[in-house]
């Protein structure tokens, strides 16, 4: 039996790598570390592996986050196919769920968005990023800056919207950084929940992966090191969203 507290889980769409899960305890610590209050649950399911929850169990829990992955939003493995289905059921009972760089992509797809390639390449480091004068009233207790930085890596971007969501960030690379559909679905294309020392082991396994070119991995490394993430002020909005009423 399940006492009072809130329940949330976090949908595992990557593996860890071994640093990560040494220094963070995987990035479900990484995503509890930000998102995680006193007297809450959070459970894990490893989706990328085909570990689900059972459609009984979605109604115990108050929210979703769904994570960064090496696979493509756009493609149709089996197991991402299954998580745009429960994505699906998920928005039909207008569970929150907060999707982050991958999380993102397959949200859009899953409401009827389009995912691609993104014309202009890799985006890695810590970009700038433009928030609408128009976001939602939930929010506005944040008292926000109209731009704020954030980890970015990702080669992918949700490219096209349905007409019922709203982008509420963009950046001079994305067109959609951040969207909302109704009160109950956030994407967000960046990493809110990385450290520079996450993005900075990244890059190098990229470059160790053949994905980036030393040299572009030299441009990431000092864009990084040029400004820091607003890393409270993401935790805020992402907290506030997910638990807000």
């Amino acid at each position: 039996m399940f006492g009072n507290e809130r329940r949330f889980a976090v949908l595992m769409c990557a593996d860890d790598t071994e640093y990560v899960r040494k220094m963070y305890g995987g990035y479900f610590g990484v995503f509890v570390r930000m998102l995680a209050e006193e007297g809450e649950i959070w459970d894990m399911y490893k989706v990328a592996r085909g570990e689900f929850p059972e459609d009984d169990d979605l109604p115990l829990y108050d929210g979703f986050v769904i994570t960064g992955s090496c696979s493509d939003a756009h493609g149709n493995d089996a197991w991402v196919c299954d998580l745009l289905s429960l994505l699906k059921k998920l928005d039909s009972m207008n569970k929150k769920i907060l999707g982050i760089c991958f999380g993102h992509q397959i949200l859009g797809r899953a409401i009827g968005g389009k995912v691609t390639r993104s014309p202009t390449g890799w985006d890695i480091g810590v970009r700038n990023i433009t928030l609408s004068s128009f976001w939602p009233l939930s929010f506005s207790s944040l008292d926000l800056p109209s731009r704020l930085s954030i980890i970015e890596c990702h080669r992918d971007e949700i490219r096209e919207l349905p007409a019922k969501t709203e982008v509420i960030a963009w950046s001079d690379k994305t067109g959609i950084e951040m969207f909302r559909y109704g009160d109950h679905i956030m994407g967000i294309q960046g990493h809110p929940e990385y450290s520079k020392d996450i993005l900075l082991h990244l890059i190098d396994r990229l470059i160790q992966r053949d994905y980036i070119m030393d040299a572009y991995g030299v441009e990431a490394r000092e864009n990084a090191a040029l400004r820091e993430p607003d890393e409270e002020a993401w935790k805020r909005l992402c907290v506030t969203f997910l638990k807000g009423q």
